[in-house]
């Protein structure tokens, strides 16, 4: 199953939603939120600096990633980007793709 990390930043309202209910709450949502659209949380770290949140989500695909980011952004609350990870493998078959690209200007 495909992975992404989602960085998220809660705006005030967000950020006293979690004084009110903790950081474990924050969690145990975000991992059903994960469970209800097919998918699982693998990693859900607060962080200091812009962002605060950093998760990792195993999801169906980028479909299923895109309704979450619009579903958490749609809250009002938070604010979020969505990475979409890749393996070793994939960027190995990546490599190996035959492909004919003129760079802008040549």
């Amino acid at each position: 199953m495909p992975k992404y990390m989602i960085v998220a930043t809660y705006n005030a309202d967000g950020m006293k939603g979690v004084l009110r209910e903790g950081g474990r709450a924050r969690r145990a949502t975000i991992a059903e939120m994960a469970k209800n659209v097919g998918g699982s949380l693998e990693a859900f770290y607060f962080a200091f600096g812009r962002d605060d949140v950093y998760s990792i989500l195993d999801l169906p695909d980028n479909v299923t990633a895109a309704a979450v980011a619009m579903h958490v952004t749609a809250s009002g609350t938070t604010s979020c980007n969505v990475v979409v990870l890749l393996t070793p493998e994939e960027i190995d078959a990546s490599a190996k793709t035959k492909m004919w690209f003129r760079p802008p200007g040549a």
